[in-house]
C-alpha cells in the first residue's frame, strides 16, 4: 500500500474515568436487572491505520455520535503495525489491505465484525462485500472494504511520448531509459507486477516460476535509479524529470495531474493491479459497539468524498460515489462504472512464502 506516515499520532490510551466505589455499590443495587447501571465509560476507541485514513473526515461521524474523539496511530507498512500489535499493543480498529489481514487473522488478532449493525455496508458494491475468505458466517466478516486503489505506471507523456497511445510496463526495461526510472519498495506491489509481466502467476508460482521471476528482479534494480515507496520521493522525481516512469499507486498520478503535469497513469492491455483495504477488528477491542461506530465512520459519505477527492482513492462506499461530479472522476482517471471497473486488470491477493521472497527482494536491492 501507498501511505508513507511512520509516526505515531494521537495523545496515547487516555484515563478511563471511574465513579466512585460508593456510587457504583449503589448503582448495582438499585438497578432492577441487578447489573450496575452507572459503569464507567469505555476510553475512546484506538484507529490503527495509515497517515492519510486517520484524517478528520473518517472520524468525524463517529465524534458526532458519541460525542469524543478516537485516538489514532499510524504505521508507515503492514509489517510495523503486525510487529507492534504481536509486541503487544492493543487499539480497537486497524486498516490492513486485503493480501495482508490473513495473517493477522491467523496470529489470533481479530474478531468478527457483525455486519447488521454497520448502517453503512449496504453501500458497498457486492463483489466488494464478498470478498473471498473474509465471511465470518451469520452476517459477520473479518474484513470490511474501506477503499481501492491501482498499482501501475505513472509517466511523463512529454519526455516518454513514443509510450502515448502504445502503454507498456516495458518502459521499465527501455534502455534508453535506464537510470530515469523507479519501482516500488514493497513485495506485495512490485513482485506480482514483474511476475505479471513475464507470464508468471505471481500468486501461485512455482520454484521455477520464482527463479525467473527473481531473475527478471535483478534486471530490473540495473535500470531504476531508485527504489521507494515513499509518495514524496516519486512524486518529485516525476516531476522535476528526474524520473520519467515510476511504478506508483493511482494517488501519485492524480497529485501530478493536479498540479498541470504532463503525466498519463498506464492501463496497458490486461489491465492494472487493483488493491483493496479495509478495516479489522481487533480480538481484545475495549469497547464492540464503539469500535463499530468506528469503522462506520470510516465508510461514511463524507469519507467517501474525501477519499477520492483529498486521497485520490476509491472509496468503497460507492452509493456515495454517485453524487460526485464527473470532474472527480476525471481528475484520478477512473470511470463511472467502479463496480465494472474493479473487474477488470489484476486483483491483488495475498503472496505465497512471502517471508522468502522478502528476503530474496532485499538481497537483490542490495544490488544497487
Amino acid at each position: 500500500m501507498h501511505k508513507t506516515g511512520a509516526a505515531m499520532r494521537g495523545s496515547g490510551l487516555g484515563s478511563v474515568l471511574f465513579a466512585a466505589a460508593a456510587a457504583l455499590v449503589f448503582a448495582t443495587a438499585c438497578s432492577p436487572s441487578g447489573q450496575n447501571a452507572s459503569a464507567p465509560p469505555s476510553a475512546p476507541p484506538i484507529l490503527f491505520q495509515w497517515e492519510d485514513y486517520v484524517d478528520p473526515p473518517f472520524l468525524a461521524d463517529y465524534q458526532k455520535t458519541h460525542n469524543e474523539k478516537p485516538q489514532t496511530a499510524i504505521y508507515a507498512d503492514e509489517d510495523e503495525g503486525f510487529a507492534k500489535m504481536r509486541a503487544g499493543y492493543k487499539p480497537d480498529v486497524m486498516g490492513p489491505c486485503y493480501y495482508e489481514f490473513p495473517r493477522w487473522q491467523e496470529a489470533g488478532l481479530l474478531q468478527p465484525i457483525d455486519t447488521s449493525k454497520l448502517k453503512n455496508w449496504s453501500k458497498l458494491p457486492e463483489g466488494l462485500r464478498n470478498l473471498p475468505g473474509t465471511s465470518a458466517g451469520d452476517r459477520k466478516v473479518w474484513f470490511v472494504p474501506h477503499y481501492w486503489g491501482n498499482t501501475s505506471i505513472t509517466y511523463r507523456t512529454d519526455l516518454a511520448p513514443e509510450y502515448v497511445g502504445h502503454e507498456s510496463w516495458d518502459i521499465l526495461f527501455d534502455p534508453k531509459y535506464k537510470g530515469r526510472v523507479a519501482v516500488l519498495e514493497g513485495v506485495d506491489d512490485t513482485i506480482p507486477f514483474i511476475a505479471h509481466m513475464i507470464g508468471v502467476d505471481p500468486y501461485n508460482m512455482s520454484d521455477a516460476d520464482w527463479q525467473r521471476v527473481q531473475a527478471k528482479l535483478k534486471q530490473l534494480v540495473g535500470q531504476v535509479r531508485f527504489v521507494s515507496s515513499d509518495d514524496t520521493s516519486l512524486a518529485q522525481g516525476l516531476a522535476s524529470g528526474e524520473l520519467v516512469a515510476a511504478m506508483s499507486w493511482r494517488v501519485i498520478y492524480a497529485t501530478l495531474k493536479s498540479e498541470g503535469k504532463p503525466v498519463a497513469y498506464m492501463n496497458p492491455p490486461g489491465g492494472m493491479f487493483t488493491y483493496v483495504c479495509g478495516l479489522v477488528m481487533h480480538k481484545e477491542a475495549k469497547d464492540y459497539d464503539k469500535a463499530l461506530a468506528l469503522i462506520d465512520s470510516s465508510l461514511s459519505d463524507e469519507a467517501a468524498h474525501y477519499t477520492i477527492d483529498h486521497i485520490g482513492d476509491g472509496p468503497a462506499n460507492v452509493q456515495a460515489l454517485e453524487k460526485e461530479p464527473d470532474a472527480e472522476f476525471e481528475k484520478i482517471g477512473i470511470p463511472r462504472d467502479v463496480e465494472n471497473f474493479l473487474k477488470t486488470g489484476t486483483f491483488q491477493q495475498r503472496l505465497k512464502d512471502k517471508e522468502k521472497i522478502v528476503n530474496a527482494w532485499t538481497e537483490i536491492r542490495a544490488g544497487l
